[in-house]
């Protein structure tokens, strides 16, 4: 992110707001503490802007996007990126509202289009607690609540609701199968990121799983039917819990409309990475949770087809968990049972819920 004074983050809100506002506060948000113990990796750094208009009190997040490997070498990259964050964010239901988009010039001013170096996006302070705080709090032994089984299907009746919105449009869906392969922040760019060699992780193994999903999309090339609204990066770290089963939704990303197994394979993938890395296999309370939030969706849903579509979702959010940028942290075994689960469920036809153990064998 570009160094922002206080004096500009000034101008910018009476600009934005009238000049009655006020900036009280700027800090960045802690992202140690809100990737969690094993996540390290992040696309930019917010920044929490509280302030007053008024006698209003308010707070907001400014967002930019860091330049990487992931498709975001360009400024155009993650201008679209801060575009369509702005465009769509506050079309999906508990999704956090955007306020306002725009730019840094080059002498670090926010302001009109036309002299962009950089963008941003603000949107509404959210409160509430990350969802991956309860995956860590089981992780590290403590008991099954009711609530978190209430919040599991709290998460997948989510899901159930916003995918039955439809669209209708072949060629869309086609270019999100495409996307799921050759977009910087999927597939092939996570395949790029991986070292040379990381112990058993070779090129060859990398361009397998890749050839692989690309059979898959060809599986799933004429399924257009199963166009359907969605987040498109629905995992713990985008959901935040304020009391009971009250959420809200975060940075949902890359389209609007997709796969509905994209959202379903994000979120349950983090339980089968919590309880590897906690017991070796699928067991206890990620086992009861895994079950549950499949067994929800697919009762909700009505989707049986969502079986048959999971795999190259599960090749892809398996990428970047097993990923030693993303989870520096994680051990061998942990990596080689996240590749072996990927390479099992690309060799099967459906994906079975009950079958997890065996995949990662």
């Amino acid at each position: 992110m570009p160094t922002l004074s206080k004096q500009a983050l000034q101008q910018y809100l009476r600009d934005q707001f009238g000049p009655e506002a006020m900036l009280l506060s700027c800090e960045v948000i802690g992202k140690a503490s809100s990737k969690g113990e094993q996540k390290r990796y992040g696309y930019g750094t917010p920044v929490k802007l509280t302030f007053r208009v008024g006698r209003r009190q308010q707070s907001a997040v400014l967002e930019t996007m860091r330049p990487g490997p992931f498709g975001h070498e360009h400024m155009a990259d993650r201008a679209q990126a801060m575009l369509w964050d702005y465009d769509s964010y506050g079309r999906l239901p508990r999704h956090v509202k955007t306020l306002d988009v725009g730019v840094f010039d080059e002498r670090q001013r926010l302001r009109s289009v036309a002299d962009a170096r950089e963008f941003f996006v603000v949107n509404e302070w959210a409160a509430g607690a990350s969802y991956h705080l309860d995956l860590d709090r089981l992780a590290k032994g403590k008991a099954l609540r009711p609530l978190d089984r209430q919040r599991t299907i709290a998460l997948a009746g989510y899901l159930a609701r916003i995918h039955a919105t439809k669209r209708k449009d072949a060629d869309l869906y086609k270019r999100r199968l495409r996307e799921l392969l050759g977009h910087g922040e999927c597939i092939m760019g996570l395949t790029d990121s991986y070292p040379k060699k990381y112990d058993f992780i070779t090129s060859d193994l990398l361009r397998t799983i890749e050839d692989a999903c690309n059979q898959w999309r060809w599986r799933l090339h004429d399924k257009a039917g199963r166009l359907s609204q969605v987040h498109g990066d629905f995992h713990p770290y985008n959901v935040l819990f304020e009391k009971g089963t009250d959420f809200s939704v975060l940075d949902r990303s890359r389209g609007e409309w997709g796969e509905p197994a994209d959202d379903v394979t994000a979120m349950t993938i983090n339980y089968l990475l919590s309880s590897l890395i906690r017991w070796g296999k699928l067991r206890g309370p990620f086992e009861v949770l895994f079950r549950l939030f499949w067994d929800t969706y697919l009762e909700a849903s009505g989707d049986t087809g969502v079986t048959g579509a999971a795999a190259p979702f599960f090749a892809f959010r398996g990428l970047v968990v097993a990923s030693p940028v993303w989870y520096p942290k994680l051990s061998i075994d942990v990596r080689r049972r996240l590749f072996r689960f990927i390479e099992n469920v690309l060799d099967v036809p459906r994906f079975d819920p009950n079958r997890v153990n065996e995949y990662c064998e």
